[in-house]
């Protein structure tokens, strides 16, 4: 699964990394991050972005289809 988070949506609300600390934080912007796409399984990836009030969170299946939002 690829994850990419679009920065300009981001409201730093902290749902994902609430929700997956091993794969989100935020930083020095108050803006989400990925630090580890593997750090937790696709179903805590997904319900990270799926918490997301901005649906800044876009998750890719390996052959690159986008799955949500």
């Amino acid at each position: 699964m690829k994850i990419e988070i679009d920065r300009d949506e981001c409201i730093g609300c902290g749902n994902c990394t609430d929700i997956a600390p091993g794969v989100f934080e935020l930083d020095d912007e108050g803006l989400s991050r990925v630090v580890n796409p593997a750090g937790a399984d696709e179903s805590t990836i997904r319900e990270a972005a799926e918490s997301c009030p901005v649906d800044c969170i876009h998750l890719y299946d390996d052959a690159g289809n986008k799955i949500y939002p």
